[in-house]
């Protein structure tokens, strides 16, 4: 297996490159948002 790329232009919450180096501003903060409130959603039911 190879690594997974690391991200080079810092939009990745995860640090793996995930393709949000091509979006527009705007669309980085709410895809953002979201990816955080499922994190937020995960933690939740873990806990």
């Amino acid at each position: 297996m190879t690594k997974a790329n690391k991200c080079g232009c810092g939009r990745s919450p995860s640090g793996k490159c995930i393709g949000w180096h091509g979006l527009s501003e705007d669309d980085y903060k709410k895809r953002l948002v979201a990816y955080q409130a499922r994190k937020a959603e995960k933690a939740d039911k873990a806990a």
